[in-house]
């Protein structure tokens, strides 16, 4: 991964305890994708799922947006986005990066295989919690272990 650093061990540890919603871009209603297992379970560890996909309209019982500034536009403001999973290919994640820190989004994870070095660092650069290359549920997991 270059020398793009994600976040300690402790620092993500918090940080999921202090979040509610997870906007999932690029999640899919296809139960063996790895999106929706992914987002299934953080609905079961409490976290609100908020879908982002073009091509559908539910997901997981929660209205799916066809885009991040649709859904940061149609929400309400009292409960904002806490986090931004993505589970699109690396050449979307710059733009991605750019709607979050446009829209003031605290935080962007790139889930495993999800590689974009330059946006990760203008993601941090910006003040956004990031981390690039690791399974969310998988993180969330292991801290629900402990």
């Amino acid at each position: 991964m270059g020398n793009f650093r994600n976040p300690s061990r402790a620092d993500i540890d918090a940080f999921l305890l202090r979040i509610r919603t997870i906007a999932i871009v690029g999640l899919s209603d296809n139960s063996f994708r790895p999106s929706f297992g992914v987002a299934r379970s953080m609905q079961s560890f409490g976290y609100r799922i908020v879908p982002i996909n073009p091509s559908l309209t539910m997901v997981l019982g929660e209205r799916c947006w066809p885009t991040l500034p649709a859904a940061i536009g149609g929400l309400d403001p009292c409960a904002p986005i806490d986090l931004v999973d993505v589970f699109r290919s690396p050449e979307f994640v710059p733009s991605v990066v750019n709607e979050c820190i446009r829209s003031k989004i605290p935080a962007i994870w790139l889930q495993d295989g999800v590689i974009h070095e330059e946006a990760a660092h203008r993601a941090q650069a910006a003040g956004l919690f990031t981390v690039m290359d690791r399974c969310l549920y998988r993180d969330r997991a292991m801290l629900a272990a402990s």
